[in-house]
């Protein structure tokens, strides 16, 4: 057997605190990455929504959203889409998930009459509970 001494000497006895230094370097990595992407994460297309006084709505689950741009563009989720494809598409997607919600954000620019028609579309495509987002009075 081995009866050599430690390594250790009395004067030199070995750290018995954890260096949090490394920890929290990489804490605030990860906190600049989320402050940077958190603003990615709006759905949708950048509109200036119109003001209105209603309660905020609780969902479980991800909604359809409808875009139109103050120029007239529509915009399913992100994407662009054509106003004549708009019912297929989402009459095709109610079929997948039957209790998906439907929400129209309109710009407040946008002319009445092309909200209309996507309401008219959508209740072609069968939905009968179309959302309107709105923005809280400022």
């Amino acid at each position: 057997m081995w009866a050599g001494q430690s390594k250790w000497s009395k004067d030199s006895e070995p750290m018995g605190e954890i260096n949090v230094t490394p920890l929290v370097d990489v804490m605030l990595v990860l906190l600049i990455i989320f402050m940077v992407t958190a603003p990615l994460l709006t759905q949708g297309v950048n509109v200036d929504l119109p003001d209105a006084e209603s309660p905020a709505m609780q969902q479980n689950v991800e909604p359809l959203v409808v875009t139109i741009r103050a120029d007239g563009a529509i915009f399913m989720q992100k994407l662009p889409i054509d106003i004549k494809q708009l019912a297929p598409r989402i009459k095709a997607m109610r079929e997948q998930k039957p209790g998906l919600p439907v929400f129209i954000r309109g710009d407040a620019k946008t002319p009445y009459g092309r909200v209309a028609e996507v309401m008219s579309l959508l209740e072609s495509a069968g939905i009968r509970k179309v959302g309107l987002v709105t923005e809280p009075h400022r």
